[in-house]
């Protein structure tokens, strides 16, 4: 790969500075945008051999025939840069942001007496917008509000001085209702309805305080002038605008002008949930879904979301709450972990919320393609128990007894997390007497497995014992005497506690009991010990037959259990006729079970 690529004399160019850097393939097509504190080392990371990387990196990393970058002076500067890029050109390597195209937002257009309304289309025309809203609903209302608050224009007429002041225009009926106040007749100024405009983007910001200053000011103008008329129609505003506030989200009384970010990732997805508070409201909230791709770390998402958030709702706030501790260092921003209190409470408010996407997203993912589940659940258990591949095929074992009478083994096999039931398979034991576990799982491992390498079948990827460590280790000493320990992962689960034991730890491993990994080794053993009993029982009920059988003169245990095998049940013995008899025994022994039946001819 270095052969191909010289990564060096690209190094030698980078300087030790933030900016963020761009990964060209050979048909100059950009493959990957990366944010960086420190350009040199961080390009330089990626070339070095003896770096744990993944195989997704690998990739990329093989791909790269052209580097360049770009230095700024602040690592938010860095952040921005490469989210602007990402959604730009949408590199292969980089993860993928859904976009809000979905969502509405309010628009003020970039026009004469600007238009206030809903759109789902962002045009860069140097318009305002604000949201997006998670409902069309919630738009609509605040839409509701404003026209109740600010009569404004609906129309689409092209409102120049020129072509006001050569009196191109009429009013419409918008204006005989009193929904619009006739600017295209220059009934109201230009600096009045701008005024307007003002007041509604501080509304949609969140910022309400001021516009309820401005009109509390404007009514006491009014009643000074005896225009008791006016001084109504502002207290009707005044009204719905308080209204409006008492109905938003109130969290604190002293906190005002912050960001809250929070991340909830389970497999190749990530959700980030992000609320906007001002003047102790929660203003704006929404969650986005991030596609990872060469598994990057929450804190990399986090990051790359911040960056999303304030480009898309143009925060300036100087404090932004996060879960954990960020690698940026900014002066105008303030990263605040909280540990108590009500940033405490806002952020576990986030968290509540990207925990609640996270889930309803995943189910309907999992509804379209069941194999999601799967793959989430194996990752889960995998990481969980430290395995090193996703454990696909995992066989359970299980013993039962009956005081010491009748043990037999049961072992149940799970494929992709779903029972196998043609691979299930049970065990008789042969050669203990007893009751005794940890020999009865020396023997069914034994045997499982010597079989498994003598038809060169493929090893499990997880094998579990039900029992503690003393049935965990049996198991062991057998895989050890196969020489296949080191090639297949083995576990232990106890029942009391839950508790998962590995070969030589002492201490067990308390798995979440809500986690769906935990569910799978239950479920695993719960179907070995149903499989075994079923089995069990039989086995049981036949050998107690078989003891009835031999109380009969004549009888012993092999004759009673050729009986059993022909008849299957002791009923059909006790009504089969002489000659059905003769058929398995002698007549003598007919004889005798027709006169211990009384069934006598």
């Amino acid at each position: 790969m270095q052969d191909e690529f010289d990564y060096k004399k690209y190094l030698a160019k980078i300087p030790h500075k933030p900016g963020i850097y761009q990964y060209f393939d050979s048909a100059s097509k950009l493959i990957y945008v990366g944010k960086a504190k420190d350009l040199r080392n961080r390009v330089a990371s990626y070339f070095i051999t003896d770096k744990q990387v993944n195989a997704k990196t690998r990739v990329l990393v093989s791909k790269i025939r052209d580097i360049k970058f770009t230095i700024v002076d602040s690592e938010i500067e860095a952040l921005l840069l490469e989210n602007n890029l990402i959604k730009e050109h949408q590199p292969r390597y980089n993860v993928m942001l859904k976009d809000d195209k979905t969502y509405p937002s309010i628009i003020i257009k970039n026009e004469p007496f600007p238009r206030v309304y809903g759109t789902r289309k962002i045009i860069r025309d140097g318009s305002k917008y604000y949201g997006p809203y998670a409902s069309v609903a919630m738009m609509r209302t605040m839409l509701e509000m404003i026209k109740s608050l600010y009569p404004l224009r609906n129309c689409n007429l092209a409102l120049t001085e020129a072509n006001i002041k050569a009196g191109k225009f009429r009013v419409c009926l918008e204006y005989q209702i009193g929904n619009c106040k006739g600017p295209c007749e220059n009934l109201q100024s230009f600096n009045d309805y701008d005024a307007n405009i003002a007041d509604i983007k501080d509304i949609l910001k969140g910022n309400t305080t001021g516009v309820l200053k401005h009109l509390n000011d404007q009514i006491n103008e009014a009643a000074a002038n005896l225009d008791f008329e006016q001084a109504h129609h502002l207290k009707e505003k005044l009204d719905i605008l308080e209204t409006y506030q008492s109905k938003s989200t109130v969290v604190s009384a002293v906190l005002n002008d912050i960001d809250v970010v929070s991340i909830a990732s389970e497999g190749k997805y990530a959700f980030v949930n992000y609320l906007k508070v001002l003047n102790g409201s929660i203003v704006q909230t929404q969650t986005i879904e991030l596609k990872k791709k060469l598994d990057e770390s929450d804190r990399e998402l986090i990051e790359l979301a911040i960056a999303e958030f304030r480009n898309r709702f143009e925060s300036t706030s100087k404090e932004i709450v996060i879960p954990f501790e960020l690698e940026i260092n900014d002066p105008k921003i303030k990263f605040t972990v909280p540990k108590a209190g009500d940033k405490k409470k806002l952020l576990e408010l986030s968290e509540k919320n990207v925990l609640f996407f996270k889930k309803a997203k995943l189910e309907q993912y999992e509804k379209l393609n069941p194999e999601l589940r799967t793959e989430r659940v194996l990752t889960q258990l995998m990481n969980d128990l430290h395995l090193s591949t996703l454990p696909r095929q995992i066989e359970c074992f299980d013993n039962s007894n009956f005081q010491g009478k009748y043990p037999v083994s049961a072992m149940v096999v799970f494929k992709d997390a779903k029972p196998s039931k043609k691979d299930y398979r049970h065990f008789n034991v042969r050669t203990v007497e007893g009751p005794n576990d940890f020999a009865t799982m020396k023997e069914v491992i034994d045997r499982r497995y010597s079989r498994v390498i003598n038809e060169q079948q493929n090893l499990p990827d997880l094998i579990i014992v039900d029992g503690g460590k003393g049935q965990l280790s049996s198991a062991v000493e057998v895989l050890k005497k196969l020489k296949i320990y080191h090639k297949v992962p083995i576990i232990g689960i106890a029942k009391r506690l839950e508790e998962i034991y590995f070969p030589n730890d002492p201490l067990p491993l308390y798995i979440d009991k809500k986690s769906e990994s935990l569910k799978l080794i239950q479920q695993l053993r719960d179907e070995a010990h149903r499989f075994g009993i079923t089995h069990h029982r039989k086995r049981r009920d036949k050998g107690t037959l078989a003891t009835e059988l031999e109380q009969i003169e004549g009888i012993g245990s092999k004759t009673a259990e050729n009986l059993l095998k022909h008849f299957r049940s002791v009923k059909k013995i006790r009504e089969a006729k002489k000659d059905e008899l003769l058929e398995v025994v002698t007549l003598k022994q007919a004889l005798a079970i027709l006169t211990y039946f009384g069934t006598e001819e």
